[in-house]
Formats: structure tokens, C-alpha cells, sequence
């Protein structure tokens, strides 16, 4: 008798990377002390105090048991419109706000809304793993503009206007970026904007980090302030990383009224509504955690200076990008694979990270590091584990 088949744009994904490099992970027995997990960007600190007591408040409400706004919750909406508004200089409304779980749903959700399955999207590459599979997973084709160290993987405005051919709908970037940590400049921003304007193509700006931008880059860009910026720009942000909580997943877009409309009828067959009592918590956390942000944002930075340290000591593994959560580390081993490198840094160091390869091809040489998720401390004990490590021989 046949077996019924499975959707082959699902069946022919790897499984999460993740869980897999966790899973290598459970053959490090301790001998250089406790494991270093550096493979998932989470806060390495927690919810502030004001925060967990709202989130308990609010679970314990029938106010926010029932089904809420598709777009949702109005206070939410309301406080990131100030938020947004303040930050960028810029005037929006509430209707250019939606709410999803998260910015991996709020991907989806764009993604779905301009584009379906035949139709392509311009990613850089290396790319964030999840966008990726996302697409896959639609039918939506891909174009891949190369980024490399030389140019501090940011990439060449000739090589964006070369992928934007007929057929391609949008163009996808991440700043600051994920795997590599760079961060892309106004100037370039506005450059790339500029020349989807012309093409008619979406830019569609992931900007999950954007809170974690060095000192005196507060203002990501300026690309709100563009008049009629609605017919170009899709922006998504998350939640979690900022306030602490990725396990309540919450994310936003920013977008013009139509492009809400659309997202509006996705997310009712996703989901109707992103949860109702982190959405009630959030809009008591945006306008009254300011100064605790500030503070998170300084600690990455220390984290961000420790690495650098470390890595300094170290000529042999070479940190080629960094910023945010995240830095891409060259490792030494050359022409070997980056996943070899990974699983044996796990199993013999003890210490977790992702391989180059889960973010495209030709990243073999790299590994990334989501060094946010450790302390001062601990990202101080990668220098003796990296300096002592040696592949096993054949």
C-alpha cells in the first residue's frame, strides 16, 4: 500500500540548526569547564523585575483570554508608534503597525504578502537561515547578492541594482545583521532604498537588533522621513531580545496601510492574534523601560569589547565581522568544513556555535558566534579553550 507524501518544499529542509548543534553539544563532558553556549541569540540576562510582574498580571486577567485585534492590541500599537515615531524622527500611525508573533512570523507574514510561490526575493548571502528556509518553504524563488569580508559584508549597490531583475519582488536585508553582526550605514540605506524606488521593488529591512547599535547610532536611518516611503519600505523588529522575552514571542512591522491590509488576512489564517497579555505588558514596558535598555545596550557593548579582546590574542581564529549579538569568526582550519569545526568545538571545547555553512553557500571558512547569550566572564575563558584547540587527526 503507498504512503501518503509529504509537501516536498517541507520534506527537502534540514532539520532546525539549532537543536542540532545542541545535540553535539551532549558529548562535552566538562573538561574544560562549564559549556559556553554560543549558538542562539538570547539575552544572557533577564526580564527586568517591572516587566515579569506585568506579564504576570496580565496572564492572570480574563481580560486577555479571549481573541484580540488582528492587528494588534491598540496600547501596544499606540506605545510603538511613539516609540518608532521618536526614534526615526518620523510621523506614523497606528495603521502602519502589526503585531506577530514574533519577527520570524512577521518575515512569513511580508514575505507571503508580496510575493507567492514562482515570484523571487533578492537575499545578501550569507543569510539569515530561517528567511531562507521561510521562502523555500513557499515556493518563493531566491536571487543572492554575495557579501565578503573584504567589504565588511555590507554589500556593493552594483551588485543590488544587478539582482533586481523583472521577476524579483523584493529585496531582504538584515541590520544589524545576522550571522555576521555588520551593520549597514544610513548612507547605504538610503542608497539601496533608492534604488528599489526605481526598480519597484519592496526592501523589506529585518532590524530584530536594532537596539544594539554602537554608541551614537541611535537613529538607524532615515528612511521614514522619505515621503512616500509606504510604497517601498516593509521594516520588522522584534521584541524579544530588548525586553527579555523570546519564549512570548512578539514581534512587529512597520509598513504602509496596504501592506498591513494584507498582513492582516495572513495572520488570520496563521493566527488571528499575536498573545494578548505580553502584547497588554509590552505597552506598560515601552515608554517606562528606557533607561534599563540603555543599560542592556551598554552591556553588550562590554561583551562586544571582551570578544574583541579575546580574539586579539587569538591571530589564528579572525573575527572578520561583529556587532549586536553577533560576530563571524574566520576559523584556521583551512579547506576544512565549517560543521566539522562546530561539532568538534562542542564536543572537545565545550563550547556551542553555529557553522558558517547553515548560512549559504561559500561560508564554509566561518563560524558564528551569538556571543550576547555570555557573560564578561565567560567570553574571557574563550581565549585559553580557542587557543588550545586542535581537530582531531584522521
Amino acid at each position: 500500500m503507498p504512503h501518503p507524501a509529504f509537501n516536498p518544499l517541507v520534506a527537502s529542509l534540514s532539520q532546525p540548526p539549532v537543536p542540532a548543534v545542541l545535540s553535539w553539544a551532549q558529548a562535552y563532558h566538562g573538561q574544560n569547564g562549564p559549556l559556553i553556549d554560543l549558538s542562539q541569540a538570547v539575552p544572557g540576562y533577564p526580564a527586568h523585575p517591572d516587566m515579569l510582574r506585568w506579564l504576570s498580571e496580565a496572564a492572570g486577567s480574563t481580560d486577555y483570554t479571549g481573541y484580540g485585534a488582528i492587528e494588534g492590541e491598540s496600547v501596544l500599537r499606540e506605545a510603538y508608534v511613539q516609540h518608532v515615531s521618536t526614534l526615526y524622527g518620523a510621523t506614523i500611525a497606528a495603521d502602519h503597525i502589526h503585531i506577530t508573533s514574533g519577527a520570524n512570523q512577521a518575515f512569513m507574514c511580508a514575505a507571503m504578502a508580496i510575493a507567492g510561490a514562482g515570484d523571487r526575493l533578492a537575499m545578501t548571502i550569507p543569510f539569515y537561515f530561517n528567511q531562507e528556509t521561510t521562502l523555500s518553504m513557499l515556493g518563493v524563488g531566491t536571487v543572492f547578492i554575495e557579501c565578503d569580508a573584504s567589504r565588511s559584508f555590507l554589500p556593493d549597490t552594483a551588485a543590488v541594482e544587478a539582482a533586481l531583475v523583472d521577476g524579483v519582488k523584493a529585496l531582504v536585508l538584515v541590520t544589524p545583521n545576522n550571522p555576521t553582526g555588520a551593520v549597514y550605514p544610513a548612507g547605504l540605506l538610503r542608497e539601496i532604498f533608492d534604488i528599489c524606488r526605481r526598480k519597484g521593488v519592496w526592501l523589506v529591512l529585518d532590524e530584530t537588533y536594532r537596539d544594539f547599535l554602537p554608541e551614537g547610532a541611535e537613529r538607524p536611518h532615515e528612511l521614514l522621513s522619505i515621503p512616500g516611503w509606504e510604497d517601498t519600505l516593509i521594516l520588522l523588529y522584534s521584541f524579544s531580545k530588548s525586553f527579555c522575552i523570546p519564549g512570548h514571542r512578539l514581534g512587529a512591522i512597520t509598513a504602509g496601510p496596504a501592506v498591513i491590509e494584507q498582513v492582516t488576512k495572513i495572520m488570520d489564517n496563521l493566527q488571528i492574534c499575536a498573545p494578548r497579555a505580553a502584547q497588554a505588558a509590552l505597552a506598560k514596558a515601552i515608554p517606562t523601560l528606557d533607561d534599563w535598555r540603555r543599560g542592556n545596550r551598554e552591556e553588550i557593548m562590554h561583551r562586544t569589547d571582551a570578544l574583541k579582546a579575546v580574539m586579539a590574542d587569538l591571530p589564528m581564529w579572525r573575527m572578520e565581522a561583529v556587532g549586536a549579538y553577533f560576530a563571524f569568526i574566520r576559523h584556521p582550519f583551512e579547506g576544512v568544513s565549517s560543521a566539522f569545526v562546530a561539532e568538534r568545538l562542542a564536543k572537545d571545547a565545550g563550547v556551542v556555535c553555529l557553522p558558517g555553512v547553515y548560512f549559504g553557500p561559500g561560508q564554509e571558512p566561518f563560524l558564528r558566534f551569538a556571543f550576547a547569550n555570555a557573560d564578561v566572564p565567560t567570553i574571557g575563558t574563550l581565549r585559553e579553550r580557542l587557543a588550545s584547540f586542535n581537530l582531531p587527526s584522521a
